[in-house]
């Protein structure tokens, strides 16, 4: 598969402190989170994104705390 041409740029966005081949390539992140039924790095703040918990759960706990 070809280099994403905005990889460059996701990587400034990513606080994804996980090493993975998706990092810094959103749509193949978002595409593996999925198929795991999980949600990736990005949508967590950073302190919980640490936690390496990527569920729903873990999601609305970050989000409502």
């Amino acid at each position: 598969m070809a280099e994403c041409p905005q990889k460059t740029q996701n990587l400034r966005g990513c606080n994804c402190t996980y090493s993975c081949s998706t990092k810094g390539k959103c749509c193949e992140c978002l595409a593996y989170h999925r198929e795991a039924g999980e949600f990736p790095a990005c949508f967590f703040g950073s302190r919980a994104e640490r936690a390496y918990d990527r569920s729903f759960a873990a999601l609305v706990r970050d989000r409502q705390g």
